[in-house]
């Protein structure tokens, strides 16, 4: 068995790479990106995300929020899959909750989003929609 076969058939951490880059993989592909371009975008070399995908490496966490960045999902999704975030400690917020604690936003600002936002809540619930074709 060479060392990448036991690296993989590891249980834990390997499975925790395993699943890391299974899911960078997998939002790669959905985002249309070669590998060649995501890891151009996240400022590390081909190989290296290459085997960040294979759960052959595990990457720090600057590297975890470039990728991230490049990906357009959260720094928080890809700790938690790394391992270093645990999911249960990771307490997640309320939309209005981060609105309010966001300092870079004017009141005005986090009005307007909370309507936006409460106008998206309501067309996404099935009743609502009935009641407008009424």
């Amino acid at each position: 068995m060479t060392r990448d076969e036991k690296r993989r058939n590891t249980p834990g951490l390997g499975d925790q790479l395993n699943s890391l880059g299974e899911f960078i993989g997998a939002r790669r592909k959905e985002a249309a990106l070669t590998l060649r371009q995501l890891a151009e975008q996240a400022g590390v070399s081909n190989p290296y995300l290459s085997q960040i995908e294979r759960g052959l490496r595990k990457p720090s966490a600057e590297v975890l929020q470039q990728l991230a960045k490049a990906l357009q999902v959260s720094a928080e999704s890809l700790y938690v899959r790394a391992g270093i975030l645990d999911p249960e400690s990771h307490a997640r917020c309320t939309v209005s909750e981060a609105l309010q604690a966001d300092p870079l936003l004017t009141d005005r600002q986090r009005r307007a989003l909370m309507e936006v936002y409460a106008s998206f809540v309501a067309e996404a619930q099935p009743d609502s929609t009935s009641r407008r074709m009424a």
